[in-house]
């Protein structure tokens, strides 16, 4: 009696290489604009380097990570950065993601010109975000020619003065907010969109048949169908999230936008390599915050991962 030769290991082992050529030029690219210069900011790191210094490079070794944290002059600023990043990234996740979850339900339907739109809701997130920070600088001007301080001042008869948005502490945070969340929960929309037109609608018909009122059916059909889509939005979420600049930039070089309430971990990278001229810091910056990055990533896909896998 003879028995079937099994498969060959060399036929198996060959099947990887259509992907690796498909997906070559994406990791050549990755490498290329990521992974190389990432490698050489942390060689900077090491370094004492000045913009238009005539003066080399000196070797500093840890001498840039050890003023982060013991500077007083690096140190505050450096911890309240990362501060307003967990504090920006702790109210933008579950607000804009529970808003494109919203708005990709109110949209999932078939009505005349969805499309249109459709195409309305996404359309801030094709607008670069520093047009975006222009407009709402506009929006949010502290004069009373302001858009939303003449809005205010027409409703409340005109009861409300000039407020400074973006100068005041308490809200300046909270206008970054707002419009980061305005300009992005379109991307967000889209994404869940497609997670949930891939939900069987006979799934919807046995729970109509079942009777099960449409919180029950968003309950025991919706979420657990884009369950996977969610955590991959949250995620991707985050990580826009911790690397706000763009906004912040564009704000308080032109908008009055208040600097220490609003400043961000990439803000102060940027501003010590080129406006301090400290490349080294600036490198060294950027390190520490990949590493903070990395572990809250590890972190929260490690909360969410038993609830994915189930």
């Amino acid at each position: 009696m003879t028995t079937a030769k099994p498969p060959r290991k060399a036929y198996k082992s060959r099947e990887w290489v259509p992907g690796l050529l498909m997906s070559a030029p994406a990791l050549g690219g990755l490498i290329a604009f990521v992974g190389v210069p990432f490698v050489y900011a942390i060689v900077l790191s090491f370094y004492n380097v000045r913009l238009g210094s005539p003066i080399p490079p000196t070797f500093f070794g840890l001498e840039q990570y050890r003023r982060i944290f013991t500077d007083p002059d690096m140190s505050g600023p450096f911890l309240r950065a990362v501060l307003n990043n967990l504090t920006f990234a702790v109210v933008v996740v579950p607000v804009q993601t529970g808003l494109a979850l919203g708005l990709a339900i109110l949209l999932n339907r078939k009505l005349k010109a969805i499309g249109l739109f459709r195409s309305l809701f996404f359309m801030p997130v094709v607008f670069p975000m520093a047009l975006v920070a222009v407009i709402w600088r506009l929006i949010l001007a502290r004069s009373d020619q302001g858009l939303l301080n003449s809005v205010l001042h027409a409703v409340s008869f005109g009861n409300w003065g000039a407020f400074d948005w973006l100068g005041d502490g308490l809200t300046a945070m909270a206008s970054v907010i707002v419009l980061s969340i305005w300009q992005g929960v379109g991307f967000q929309m889209v994404i869940l969109l497609a997670g949930l037109q891939q939900i069987p609608s006979e799934l919807y018909e046995a729970a109509e048949l079942d009777r099960a009122s449409r919180w029950q059916q968003f309950r025991h059909v919706t979420l657990p169908g884009i369950r996977g889509t969610l955590v991959f939005v949250a995620m991707l979420t985050s990580v826009l999230a911790f690397r706000v600049f763009d906004q912040i930039y564009v704000l308080v070089n032109g908008g009055g936008l208040d600097e220490d309430a609003t400043r961000t971990v990439m803000y102060q990278a940027v501003t010590a390599a080129f406006n301090q001229n400290n490349i080294g810091m600036g490198s060294a910056i950027t390190v520490v915050f990949f590493l903070i990055v990395v572990v809250l990533t590890l972190i929260q896909r490690r909360v969410v991962r038993p609830g994915y896998e189930d």
